[in-house]
């Protein structure tokens, strides 16, 4: 998305935390949990850039850690971008690494999504890093073998997603899906096969964002060697008929014998704004008539989506995009929010009924 995440021993521990208030609790004491194969993730690439402007969320209007609320309502992954070399601090490796601990710690999974880029990478730019852009091919195939290395080695991810919706390739021109098909495939074989030599546990993402398309796409991804599909889906973009989104997830689990995610999902809980950044969904015809731009909306047309997908036999899980993504920069910010409105918390950051999708049940 352009944008465009647990013996007597035991006793005295636990003794203290019921004389501490939910707000009390930091997410980094809890303990791992056991195995659960079904993928309830939240995007949280944003936090540490809210956090640092001071940004507070609630959850029943106490003060919370988010890693805290999201772990007790179910959450069992969180999804981080990482940018090669961005314009600031945020998402690039020093960031990104210090959140992924955080996340192994709250006993969570780290799901990576790398752009190979940066900044944003999405169907419609797959901009190369600044520092790769005068490489010839061969030297661009070996720096994303030892990037990705990199990464595997410093983050140690769960799941690595390796591009972000690359809907017609990566690393633009060289990876071009259309135009340099061969090239495409042999970047994305470059990044699969340094994450099995490092790792072989990690699971490997491919990444389409929406429906149409995508049997046509992980066609051409045939010969890479991956885990996971991985889609976007939001109603704006990628159509209103939940039916496609579950016959979707069949045609591609029975043609490529992968288990099926859904990256990326968002929905409103209102079509009002609490900054003066424009937000990408604002208007009624943007919605599906069933799922009202509402708390309840939100949360009816997310538990739908989970039902959907848990009941498919080749759906893996889920991810929210922009979990966290409030107006953290102020209510007059012109450079704030977009998605304020689709966030997990409200305009008074307290965490919406929609959060209750994480949980297990």
């Amino acid at each position: 998305m352009k944008k465009i995440v647990f013996s007597l021993i035991l006793i005295p521990i636990l003794l203290i935390f019921t004389h501490c208030s939910d707000s009390e609790k930091s997410p980094e004491e809890e303990t791992p949990t056991a195995t659960d194969p079904f993928i309830r993730a939240a995007d949280l690439s944003f936090l540490p850039e809210a956090e640092s402007a001071g940004a507070l969320y609630k959850n029943n209007g106490q003060n919370e850690a988010v890693l805290t609320t999201l772990k007790n309502e179910g959450c069992n992954t969180v999804r981080l971008r990482i940018w090669k070399d961005p314009s600031s601090v945020h998402s690039g490796l020093n960031e990104v690494k210090a959140m992924a601990q955080r996340v192994k710690q709250a006993g969570l999974k780290v799901w990576l999504t790398v752009h190979y880029s940066d900044t944003w990478a999405d169907p419609g730019q797959q901009t190369k890093p600044a520092a790769w852009q005068s490489m010839n091919f061969t030297a661009l195939k070996a720096v994303v073998a030892s990037y990705t290395a990199t990464l595997m080695q410093e983050i140690q991810p769960d799941i690595i997603q390796i591009g972000n919706e690359i809907n017609v390739g990566l690393l633009f021109p060289e990876g071009h899906l259309i135009s340099n098909e061969a090239q495409c495939i042999e970047l994305l074989q470059a990044a699969s096969s340094t994450v099995r030599s490092i790792k072989p546990e990690t699971k490997i993402m491919i990444h389409y964002a929406g429906l149409n398309g995508s049997d046509w796409f992980f066609n051409k991804m045939t010969s890479v060697d991956y885990d996971y599909i991985g889609l976007s889906y939001y109603p704006i973009w990628h159509g209103k008929q939940l039916a496609t989104v579950n016959q979707t997830l069949t045609t591609l689990g029975n043609t490529f014998g992968k288990k099926v995610l859904i990256a990326e999902t968002a929905y409103p809980f209102t079509l009002s704004w609490n900054d003066w950044t424009n937000n990408i969904v604002g208007l009624e015809n943007q919605l599906i008539p069933a799922y009202p731009a509402t708390p309840e909306g939100q949360r009816n047309f997310l538990i739908t989506l989970k039902n959907l997908i848990q009941q498919n036999p080749h759906g893996l899980g889920f991810a929210y995009w922009g979990t966290e993504w409030t107006s953290f920069r102020g209510n007059q910010a012109t450079n704030g929010s977009s998605w304020e409105n689709q966030a997990l918390w409200d305009f008074d950051s307290n965490a919406l009924p929609a959060i209750k999708v994480f949980n297990k049940n």
